[in-house]
């Protein structure tokens, strides 16, 4: 069987790949896929993570085990379809965890493979990748890191200094 599945960059403009993968291939392969569909070199890091249905991120696997813990999960090692099926449609993959390319990875349609057709194949593109990855805004809203920083700054104020009160600090002169 073959999985097609839409790969949308995590975008404002509406930025997408369709690709046909065989769903006996790994997620190292569905990796590559991705990569070479949307122009990345393939050299960083990468996870796909499984999600549910509001795309809530859930169990990682990576690239590379780079973890000191040895149930990481690696691509080379999961199946497609061990992950991705009707019922769990939905993935997310990041590229580049500096950079921090996100996209939603779903699956569109299940169909028998074309006769005389190879696979990974590239169906669809549609828009161009920009030049840097777009802005995330991450769980901690605006509103609570302003009041983190209000409270840290009262904090400082009622009691743990300014920069202008070194004067009434007891130093003795050979400290060192």
């Amino acid at each position: 069987m073959v999985y097609k599945i839409r790969v949308i960059l995590d975008a404002k403009e509406d930025i997408f790949r369709d690709i046909a993968v065989e769903k006996t291939s790994n997620l190292e392969d569905l990796h590559n896929t991705i990569c070479q569909s949307f122009g990345f070199a393939g050299h960083e890091m990468a996870s796909f993570y499984t999600c549910d249905q509001e795309w809530n991120q859930d169990l990682e696997i990576a690239l590379f085990d780079v973890s000191e813990e040895s149930d990481t999960r690696l691509m080379s090692q999961t199946l497609l379809e061990d992950v991705m099926d009707e019922a769990a449609p939905k993935l997310i993959y990041v590229y580049d965890f500096l950079s921090m390319w996100t996209f939603f990875v779903e699956l569109a349609d299940v169909s028998d493979p074309t006769p005389g057709q190879s696979y990974p194949e590239l169906l669809f593109s549609f828009g161009e990748l920009p030049e840097t990855p777009p802005e995330k805004v991450f769980e901690a809203q605006k509103e609570d890191a302003m009041d983190f920083n209000d409270e840290f700054e009262d904090d400082f104020n009622d009691g743990y200094g300014g920069a202008g009160d070194y004067e009434d600090l007891d130093f003795d002169e050979n400290w060192n």
